[in-house]
């Protein structure tokens, strides 16, 4: 079980699994990273799909935010062999970010979203280190403010035809000082998954600011994959 794929969120690209990356590498697995252009889920979808039909075995996906939405869907794909969900959306059957954080806890941090221009969305740049990078070093976050990529509403709110998580395995990596994404919204979706689950203390872009974290749970997630088709 030496493939990973790592599938980046909305507002950002495949630049911030770096770190995740070179820790993985190092530990001997093969890992590539899909660039989606987060214009639409089916999109995406399409192109996590072009970089699994390139892997010389089965895989481990992994999502952050609105990646885990792209992996549920994307998952279903013979290929994989099993799902983790780093402080990720993992919507069923009919569901879609959009959907999700409609209705969110009363007191639960409401993401500073501003209204779509073109169709498509961005994060109130002043707002976004203390929303989406409150543990990032200050320059890095300002910086991942000021290089957001536009995060189309179609992908926003494209819904799930199949959720992967419903037949294959899953684990989830919980961050309790997401503002992005409520704790309590993460437990719930990671335990409806049946998912293993680890809690860290961070920001939502805990890929960014504690990769080790990170990477110790999709490494899990490989053993545990390597044991089941060993026994």
């Amino acid at each position: 079980m030496k493939n990973i794929v790592l599938v980046h969120g909305g507002f950002v690209d495949g630049a911030g699994w770096e770190s995740v990356y070179k820790i993985l590498k190092k530990e001997g697995y093969d890992v590539s990273i899909v660039q989606n252009l987060t214009i639409s889920l089916a999109g995406d979808v399409a192109v996590t799909k072009r970089v699994l039909a390139g892997q010389d075995g089965p895989a481990i996906l992994v999502g952050h935010s609105y990646g885990g939405a792209v992996i549920t869907q994307a998952g279903n794909d013979p290929k994989v062999a099993g799902l983790v969900y780093i402080t990720a959306f993992a919507p069923d059957e009919g569901e879609s970010v959009a959907s999700l954080i409609k209705n969110p806890p009363p007191g639960a941090p409401v993401p500073p979203i501003l209204p779509p221009q073109d169709g498509f969305l961005l994060l109130d740049k002043a707002k976004f280190p203390a929303s989406f990078a409150g543990d990032v070093e200050p320059g890095k976050a300002a910086f991942m403010a000021d290089s957001q990529v536009p995060w189309g509403v179609e992908a926003f709110s494209g819904t799930i035809s199949e959720a992967a998580w419903k037949a294959k395995p899953s684990w989830y990596l919980i961050v309790t000082d997401d503002k992005m994404i409520p704790p309590e919204a993460q437990r719930f979706m990671s335990k409806r998954a049946g998912s293993t689950v680890v809690e860290v203390k961070g920001s939502h872009a805990i890929y960014v600011s504690q990769p080790e974290a990170v990477a110790a749970l999709i490494e899990q997630a490989a053993k545990s994959l390597k044991t089941s088709a060993a026994a």
